[in-house]
Formats: C-alpha cells, structure tokens, sequence
C-alpha cells in the first residue's frame, strides 16, 4: 500500500505563520503536525510516500528526506484547483492500492479491517452535529449511496474527515478525468467526494469506518485545542528546571532555556527557545524563540521570533480592577 498525502494548502486561517512556512510543518505538542500523521500510518508498513506540495514545497521534501528512510516521492500542484486536482498529480507514482491523508489533522483510525475488506474505496467518517462544513456519507444498507460536499440541509452527519483507502487508484484516476471533463467543482475547486460519487454511480462498492480520533488543526483555535489534546493524551515529561515551574501537561523540548518562567499547563516549547521572566500556558512556541517578560496564552510564537515585555508596578484602591 502506498500513501498520498496532498500538502499543497496555502494555510492562510493560520497566517502569519504560513507566510513562511507549510501548515503541514507548523508544532503540535513537540512535532509537527505532518509527522503526528505519518507516525500513525508508519505501524501499517506503506511502500511510498507520494507528497503533493505546492507553496514552500521545498520545506516539506527536505523535511520527509530527512526523516523518513522509505520510498519518497514529491510532485507540485502549481494551482489550487481542489483535492482531486491534487491526487491526479500522483498517478505517475502509484498505481496501486493506496491510502489518502489530508494531513491538516491528529487522528486514530482502526486500519486492520482493510485488508480484508472487500470494499472498492472505504472512506473514514466521524459523527458531527453539524456536517454543513463538511462532506457527508449517505448510506443504505451497508453501503454508501450519495456524497455531498458541504449539504446545506445535512442528511447525514457522517463527516468525511480526509482519510479514503482506494483498493485500486486507477479506478479513482479514472473517475477524477470523468469529474473534470464534466466541471463537476464547488467554488471553482475539484472535490474528492464527488469523484468518489461518479466511482459508486460505476458500480462500486463504498463503505465507511469510524475514526476514534479526529482533531482538527485548520485554524488558530483548532490548533491550540489540538495541542491541548495531544498533551492530554500523550502526557509527556519535562526535563527538571531549576529556575522554572513546569505545569503538566507540557512539553518542553531538552534544548530550551528556561529561566525564571511558569510553563503551563498545556505549554509545547520548541528546541532551542528561551523563556525568561514569562508565563506561558495554552501556548506553542517554536523552535529558536524567545519570550521575554510576559505573560501570555492562546498564542501562537513562531521559528525564531522574539516577545519582549516589561514589568510594571501599581497602585490599585480597593474596589478597582486593571486591565493589560
């Protein structure tokens, strides 16, 4: 089985980080968030790996060269015309089974069932209140019978949450053509799910399967709660800091400097970051920072910036309340 991962997003409900730097890329709780996904595929032993990139490719090709010591390969999607545009640009590569991952998550998923499923294409679901952000599943007796990316009047809360397993892609290459010939898009982007739709209006047989975890990191806020999940779940130990307070669950990579600071809860500080005079919590802070004299939360501190603040001193009657 080969793995495609489409990781040409542009990122932009997290800017100003990906102004330089791939979301794919960006810290969740020690990692990126690339490497949380290909973690929780690499036990199922894929041959290759197909990357998709487009903006900043590059970051992401010397990244998985130097982590990743199996078949690798990298193709460009110059232009954001939508996920099948993106998984088109692979058939050069694989031509075989495969599994698709939108790499814009944390997620667990039960894989075994796969190899002895019989199914054409099983897409991967979750169960949301309300599915009108998303691609929903429709099913009937088993099977699934209708896809629609982003209902306006949901008839299924079965979310498509970006995992598809295709027993054999030239069958979905083939589908993809069909979908493009017939500018089958939605706001001028090409959909998985409708490409998968033409495949069940084929004949094919489409299942679906839980996942068991599913965080999204799309946004600011879904990358923070994300964050605050992993550390949950992971519950990693800090290295002792005699000049700081390190509140559980944390991480804190063994290169960072910390001085006089109160880390946490629900703090990543990346390698080679100083915190000094600081108090950080529900914050990632990347690799080679400094912060300085704050206090902050919810935030979001990238590769080398610098957060300097000052002390201050008052003097508050009774009764009053200051705001900073």
């Amino acid at each position: 089985m080969d793995v495609i991962l489409p990781v040409a997003g542009l990122g932009s409900r997290l800017r100003p980080q990906t102004w330089s730097r791939p979301k794919p890329l960006l810290g969740l709780a020690g990692k990126p968030i690339l490497a949380h996904v290909i973690d929780e595929i690499m036990p199922l032993g894929p041959e290759k790996l197909v990357f998709i990139t487009g903006y900043l490719g590059d970051q992401v090709e010397a990244w998985a060269r130097a982590k990743y010591n199996i078949p690798l390969a990298f193709v460009e999607q110059p232009e954001m015309l939508g996920q099948t545009d993106a998984i088109l640009r692979a058939k050069p590569h694989t031509d075989k089974d495969a599994l698709i991952l939108f790499p814009d998550m944390v997620f667990a998923a039960e894989f075994g069932r796969i190899a002895a499923d019989d199914s054409d294409v099983v897409i991967f679901t979750k169960e949301v209140d309300d599915p009108s952000a998303f691609g929903i599943a429709v099913e009937a007796e088993g099977r699934v019978i209708k896809l629609v990316e982003k209902p306006q009047d949901p008839i299924s809360r079965k979310a498509l949450v970006g995992i598809y397993y295709v027993r054999n892609m030239p069958d979905l290459y083939s589908a993809i053509e069909d979908q493009m010939a017939r500018g089958i898009m939605l706001k001028n982007e090409y959909f998985l799910a409708d490409a998968v739709q033409i495949m069940v209006d084929r004949g094919a047989k489409v299942t679906t399967a839980p996942v068991t975890v599913w965080e999204d990191c799309g946004s600011v806020a879904n990358l923070l709660s994300t964050n605050r999940f992993v550390l949950d779940r992971d519950r990693p130990v800090a290295p002792r800091h005699p000049y700081a307070v390190v509140v559980e669950p944390s991480f804190v990579h063994p290169t960072a400097t910390l001085d006089r600071a109160v880390i946490g809860p629900y703090a990543s500080i990346g390698a080679g970051a100083t915190v000094r005079d600081a108090v950080l919590r529900d914050v990632i802070v990347e690799e080679g920072a400094v912060v300085e004299g704050v206090v902050a939360e919810q935030s979001l501190i990238g590769v080398k910036a610098t957060i300097t603040g000052r002390a201050a001193s008052f003097n508050v009657g009774d009764s009053s309340g200051v705001s900073l």
